[in-house]
């Protein structure tokens, strides 16, 4: 499969593969931009405490896209695969609700988090607290000062 062709396929699968969750189980994290994987390892150690709990790559439209090869770092460029998962975590997000966990310490402006997700979280009225806290007040901590 060429470059091209596995970016199509990578697409599609963020477009249509499943990505729902149970209420209060979904976990995020950001690592985007950033010089190591310290949010996404502590929120793999978070879930296997908590096996209720679930990261994207846990649906089926993540799990699809892990087996592709689209992981942070791979063969085709950081912007290639930042498009896949800026939709699939779209899609996440949208359908999650209740409480969401965050693993975001440091998120950069450009993340998939900052970008993505959390616009995404505080539009969708079915999720009410990041880490347990008002999504308006978790978010502020992120907003530039002027």
């Amino acid at each position: 499969m060429t470059d091209c062709s596995k970016l199509n396929e990578g697409l599609k699968i963020a477009r249509t593969f499943d990505v729902s969750s149970k209420k209060d189980s979904v976990v995020v994290y950001s690592i985007s931009y950033q010089p190591t994987t310290k949010n996404r390892d502590d929120a793999i150690d978070f879930i296997k405490n908590n096996p209720d709990k679930m990261l994207i790559e846990h649906t089926d439209c993540g799990a699809k896209l892990v087996e592709m090869g689209f992981e942070c770092l791979n063969t085709l460029g950081k912007e290639d695969i930042k498009m896949i998962w800026v939709e699939a975590s779209r899609r996440f997000i949208s359908a999650a609700s209740g409480n969401i966990t965050a693993f975001v310490e440091n998120a950069h402006p450009n993340s998939v988090f900052m970008s993505v997700e959390l616009p995404n979280i505080l539009q969708n009225n079915n999720i009410l607290t990041i880490n347990g806290i008002d999504k308006d007040v978790f978010a502020e901590k992120f907003s530039k000062t002027s």
